[in-house]
């Protein structure tokens, strides 16, 4: 048998596939990408041989794949929480899916399915997907000091920060190659306590990054929703996503937008409802343009037409009025 690995290259997703490798010990080809590439299953090619398992990428989005690999024969493994759409029925396909809980996120669904053995990264998963308060409920629960969850909380943020970038080029560490560096360990406060150059690296670009973020103009603001513009800059295109997390927990009763500037006549958007508010989910405005989606509490939408701008933003103030 063959085995390939198909992962998110965000905190997640990377944290998502440690627990199971580790519980399931195997070599496989590994094949990932920035946190938007998400199309990941149109770069597998399969035989009945083969094994493969998803881990973080949207079943809806890779549906047609998904059956052309199941018609080559391959046996899939599907982990996720973004919107499924349609499910499908298939003796070799395996389905591990929840697209309707807001506190869920991949590396939590794995880690119910592997009763919890490695705990700690499926924390570090939450955390980078801005489920903070998830996170350090379950961390308490399973005996984690404030200092460990305190650790823990910056080593998925800045996981999921590295994964944030128009190409592999604008990132610090390929997410295949930290996936590698962070698996061997049990614990990831062990790797962090060991491989500091990997976590200094992405700290010293986290804070340096940020910190031109908060100097960015806003496009709309009000007491119930905020829209922040990027402009088409390799840090930008980096810190995007933690920056939208940010400005979501410091202003939990306010749905967030922050648009990047792409190079081709396009922007990159990131959609975060209020923390504090129930409201409608944020992956249903999403997916009202071409290339959106994502999950209820965080969604996105890789290339809005820079003509679309306007309209995405009355769009966003009216769905979170």
């Amino acid at each position: 048998m063959h085995y390939i690995d198909v992962f998110n290259g965000d905190a997640d997703g990377i944290c998502a596939l440690i627990q199971l490798r580790k519980t399931s010990s195997q070599q496989a080809q590994l094949v990932t990408g920035v946190k938007r590439d998400i199309n990941l299953l149109k770069y597998v090619e399969a035989t009945p041989e083969h094994h493969i398992s998803v881990l973080d990428i949207s079943f809806d989005k890779n549906r047609q794949d998904i059956a052309r690999l199941l018609n080559q024969g391959a046996s899939i493994e599907y982990f996720d929480h973004h919107y499924r759409g349609e499910p499908v029925q298939h003796p070799r396909l395996q389905t591990f899916i929840d697209d309707q809980s807001s506190t869920l996120c991949t590396g939590l669904i794995v880690d119910q399915h592997i009763g919890g053995k490695f705990r700690a990264w499926a924390l570090v998963a939450a955390f980078g997907d801005n489920l903070n308060a998830p996170a350090w409920s379950l961390g308490k629960q399973s005996g984690f000091s404030d200092e460990s969850l305190t650790m823990l909380q910056h080593l998925g943020m800045y996981i999921n920060y590295n994964s944030y970038g128009g190409s592999l080029s604008d990132l610090f560490f390929h997410p295949d190659v930290l996936y590698q560096h962070l698996q061997p360990f049990d614990s990831p406060l062990d790797f962090m306590a060991e491989d500091t150059f990997i976590y200094n690296t992405l700290d010293t670009g986290y804070k340096e990054d940020i910190a031109k973020a908060k100097t960015s103009p806003y496009l709309y603001q009000s007491a119930t929703a905020a829209v922040v513009f990027l402009h088409n800059e390799k840090w930008a295109r980096r810190v995007s996503g933690v920056y939208i997390n940010e400005l979501a927990n410091q202003y939990p009763e306010r749905a967030h937008a922050v648009i990047t500037e792409n190079s081709d006549n396009t922007c990159t958007v990131s959609i975060r409802k209020p923390l504090d508010r129930e409201t409608m989910p944020a992956d249903q405005l999403a997916r009202q343009f071409a290339s959106g989606g994502g999950r209820k509490s965080a969604a996105g939408i890789n290339a809005l037409h820079t003509d679309q701008t306007g309209q995405f933003i009355e769009a966003f103030k009216k769905y979170f009025s």
